[in-house]
């Protein structure tokens, strides 16, 4: 890994995005949007205290995922990847370079996502916000590093699209959202504690009724810190020069 080559390909995609507005009003305010909507859908502040936490977890995850998935195969697709292969970037750079110039992106999505959450749509959380704010900007992070794995299985933006329902859809059911993770049948509560979302809904629900920082929270921001990484080399290590 060279860090020069790394940063230099974070900044070719960050000038990239900057002249994409649509990705950029995707990945930054529809999110927000989804809030806002669902927050008069529930339309109980007491409801909406309990989910929007949970929803700060996964809202920044799956956006940052689909976006973060398709834009990878573009490279390979459009032959950008396999021409940057002949040069003294190697595929950590390209990843990591992604995962830096995307989790740049990932800081403006929760800024607003957060903004609009606690100041317009009265939002209460009863920890620290920097913890908060951590745990939205490291879920935002896991989406960008599985969707840079995802984007290895896939040779179209279709099939890129296609696996969200197979990294995705399993995690956001299994979380904690729909019911709690102790109260399922023990094979999905087991599968449950194999996904890293599952940990950030922990660790957000626990700030909604605690302002204390245990154990238990460290212990979650670990499991994702080391899912994102485990992600990005991983993704290092099958990512294809070129899509066949």
């Amino acid at each position: 890994m060279n860090p020069k080559v790394t940063l230099a390909t974070a900044r070719r995609i960050l000038d990239q995005l900057r002249h994409d507005h649509r990705t950029l009003a995707l990945l930054v305010a529809v999110p927000a949007l989804m809030m806002v909507l669902l927050r008069y859908v529930f339309d109980d502040q007491r409801t909406f205290d309990r989910i929007g936490p949970m929803l700060l977890c996964i809202f920044p995850f799956t956006f940052m995922f689909v976006v973060t998935s398709v834009a990878t195969l573009r490279e390979r697709t459009g032959g950008t990847l396999e021409r940057l292969m002949t040069t003294p970037l190697g595929k950590l750079d390209l990843l990591i370079g992604y995962a830096l110039a995307f989790s740049v992106v990932a800081s403006a999505q929760v800024a607003v996502i957060m903004g609009v959450s606690l100041l317009f749509l009265g939002l209460t959380v009863t920890g620290p916000l920097w913890a908060l704010v951590l745990i939205a900007l490291l879920d935002a992070l896991l989406g960008v590093a599985l969707g840079l794995f995802a984007s290895a299985f896939a040779r179209t933006e279709f099939q890129a699209v296609q696996l969200m329902p197979a990294f995705v859809l399993p995690q956001a059911m299994l979380c904690g959202l729909f019911a709690p993770r102790d109260s399922m049948q023990p094979v999905l509560s087991a599968l449950s504690d194999v996904m890293p979302l599952s940990y950030a809904v922990d660790a957000m629900s626990d700030l909604t009724v605690s302002s204390e920082l245990g154990a238990g929270f460290v212990a979650d921001i670990a499991v994702i810190t080391v899912a994102t990484l485990l992600s990005l080399l991983v993704g290092a290590v099958t990512l294809p020069r070129r899509t066949p």
